[in-house]
């Protein structure tokens, strides 16, 4: 952490000395804090945009309720984060779940959110109030990052000052008592800016568990949650800008019973170099350091079983990006990347009735990718061609497991053998305007994803079933295609439609092996086929948003996992739908309904466990009370629907009932 620290210092220093430094400029320079444009051949894979306006008007303020507008995004499970185990926000799309990992890779500007051990997604230490844009990109991605992009890619852009204006931020409470509170000010640093932001919620919580399953040892599910950060930007000259940031947030959760108390924390530190004249550059540099512990619970004797006390893991990488000046409609992209995660897990292990130390274990690993990546873009006329090709060096190194006694005696102690090798992925696709707002696209892609150390060395428990961890587990590789058509003619109208068939070959699932005993195990495959649609129509104030995402997906299997095949899944709905009815009668005057729909999806991978549909309904509004100073209302599950998040063998778990909020927004 101290190496980790000393680069955060860094980072501050760099956030603010180019900016002080600049001498008056003689003529005005701009700077966005954004990266390159996209290129022309964005618009050949199946992306979706959601605005600043999608992201701050969720019904629970959390990032990850905004991503649910998106068709076929999908958490691992049903629970946001103020109530589940931070370890199961893995991220994907298109039905290609079965296990916590993120097969979406995840960018914050630039730079890989996705835990360097587990491969979660830290939601709560993202606030929607600080950044401009999301564009999510499904199917495979063989650009920068592109190992671990087998389901997508969701690139979330932060707010300038330009956004945010010199001072913003919110505070609100709930029927509940919790409170969720924010602030972000950007000041003007010579020819730049700085944007300081943070964000606190904490609350009781709600109970999760159904009234007829509590006992004594029943409690709400706690949270207290802070993150902080500070970005700036500055110009360099010739062009070029330096954008940096260095972030830091802690996480507390408390689940099902007393002191069954989970914590996530992190810290990170970043440089990006942007921009220039005829020779585009963008390069960018990290560091981040996380740490998770968990405490298991019996649900028998309710006591603790399992103390994950520390789950400590750094991630180094970086990136750099060459657009050369190629000639009239081309847009050529050289890059290459690497990432480096090291991390390992000390826990444990208790008598559930003396309450005495039975094993202690650690474990652990490095994973490595360097990759190299070109992509062009093709515009000629009405028709727009990319292509790309990424080749990946991949290496798995220093893995161990380790059990002692409680005496200090060692009864287990393997070390295994490091695995590297390459891997060629590619990706192409075409645009074709037929005029009119109206333009055919399709593509085609493959995709690699390393196992992450989660999966090859640290075992789980979900009581009363644990899951296995596999040091053999082999790359997920993706082969897909898609075909859609979009509809915008520029009279408040954008419609998109899309069909796809992927192929997840080496699927790491989830795999009953013996009675409340799983293993992680790659299949042969996940098969998923579907159709997405979104769509926008705006008629005066008025506005109705819309997705749909619906899915076939089945495992391929033989061997020891035979019994998975052609079975769904497990998390993965064959339906998804969400829809927003909006008015802006005025200014600074919003009003939004929502409505969301998740069909029946499988808890467990032998279709034994079923979590029912369910459909939600979210209001948000916001009233101006005075120019730059909003009145908030948010209403979650106004319906007050039951939402089962997890059922094991009939110990279920419930998602957020109707909650009311009321408080206030002010800035941008």
């Amino acid at each position: 952490m101290d190496k980790v620290r000393a680069a955060l210092v860094a980072g501050a220093i760099a956030v603010c000395a180019p900016a002080i430094a600049q001498d008056q400029p003689q003529q005005p320079i701009v700077v966005t804090g954004r990266g390159l444009a996209d290129t022309a051949g964005t618009p050949a894979y199946a992306a979706t945009v959601l605005p600043r306006e999608t992201l701050v008007s969720a019904p629970s303020g959390r990032i990850e309720d905004a991503l649910g507008n998106v068709a076929g995004f999908q958490q691992f499970r049903r629970s946001d984060s103020r109530s589940s185990n931070p370890s199961a926000q893995g991220v994907t799309l298109r039905a290609l779940g079965g296990n916590a990992a993120s097969r979406s890779l995840v960018l914050l500007d630039g730079v890989p959110q996705a835990d360097p051990f587990f491969g979660y997604i830290a939601f709560s230490a993202l606030d929607p109030g600080a950044l401009a844009r999301v564009r999510v990109t499904r199917g495979g991605g063989s650009g920068a990052f592109g190992a671990g992009a087998v389901a997508g890619t969701i690139e979330l852009e932060s707010a300038g000052r330009d956004v945010l204006g010199a001072v913003a931020g919110s505070a609100l409470v709930d029927d509940r008592g919790e409170t969720e509170v924010s602030a972000r000010i950007a000041p003007r640093l010579g020819s730049g800016y700085v944007v300081a932001a943070g964000r606190w919620d904490r609350g009781a919580g709600f109970w999760t568990t159904p009234i007829a399953q509590r006992v004594p040892a029943s409690v709400r599910a706690r949270y207290d949650s802070w993150n902080g950060s500070l970005r700036g930007v500055a110009p360099l000259g010739a062009g070029l800008e330096l954008q940096a940031r260095v972030a830091v947030f802690d996480d507390r959760r408390t689940l099902r019973f007393a002191g069954a108390d989970s914590r996530s924390r992190g810290e990170e530190a970043s440089l990006r170099v942007v921009g220039g004249g005829r020779w585009k550059i963008d390069a960018i540099g990290y560091v981040q350091a996380r740490d998770f512990s968990n405490v298991v619970i019996s649900s028998t004797r309710f006591t603790r079983t399992l103390d994950q006390r520390a789950t400590p893991s750094t991630g180094i990488g970086g990136k750099i990006e060459l657009r050369p000046p190629v000639g009239a409609g081309h847009t050529l992209r050289i890059g290459a990347d690497g990432r480096s995660g090291t991390g390992m897990l000390g826990e444990d292990a208790y008598n559930a009735v003396t309450g005495a130390v039975t094993a202690r274990r650690s474990a652990g690993g490095t994973n490595r990718d360097f990759g190299a990546y070109l992509e062009d873009d093709w515009q000629h006329g009405a028709v727009t061609l990319t292509g790309g090709v990424r080749l990946d060096a991949w290496k798995i190194a220093g893995g161990f497991f380790n059990e002692r006694s409680a005496a200090g005696l060692t009864t287990t102690d393997l070390h295994f053998a490091g695995r590297s090798g390459t891997a060629l992925s590619l990706r192409g696709g075409a645009v074709v305007a037929l005029g009119g707002g109206l333009a055919f696209r399709a593509a085609a892609y493959s995709g690699l994803r390393v196992p992450t150390l989660n999966e090859l060395y640290r075992p789980f428990v979900v009581f009363p079933v644990t899951t296995l961890a596999n040091a053999a587990l082999t790359n997920e590789e993706l082969r897909g295609a898609e075909a859609g058509i979009d509809f915008a003619p520029g009279r408040g109208l954008d419609l998109a439609v899309t069909v796809f068939d992927n192929r997840l070959n080496h699927a790491v699932a989830n795999v009953t092996i013996a009675p409340n005993l799983r293993q992680r195990q790659n299949v042969d495959a996940i098969d998923a086929r579907g159709l997405e649609a979104s769509g926008r129509i705006r008629r005066g104030v008025a506005a109705l948003s819309a997705s749909l995402a619906l899915t076939d997906a089945a495992v391929r299997a033989h061997g020891a996992a035979a019994a998975l095949n052609g079975l769904r899944p497990a998390q993965t709905p064959r339906i998804a739908a969400s829809a927003t009815f909006s008015l802006d009668p005025a200014p600074a005057t919003t009003f939004a309904l929502t409505m969301r729909h998740v069909g029946a999806q499988f808890e467990d991978d032998l279709q034994i466990d079923t979590l029912p549909a369910a459909t939600t309904l979210g209001l948000f509004a916001s009233v101006a009370i005075r120019p730059g100073v909003g009145l908030i209302l948010r209403g979650e599950n106004l319906t007050n629907r039951q939402i089962v998040t997890r059922d094991q063998a009939g110990s279920i778990d419930l998602g957020a009932p109707r909650t009311l909020w009321i408080g206030v927004r002010f800035g941008g």
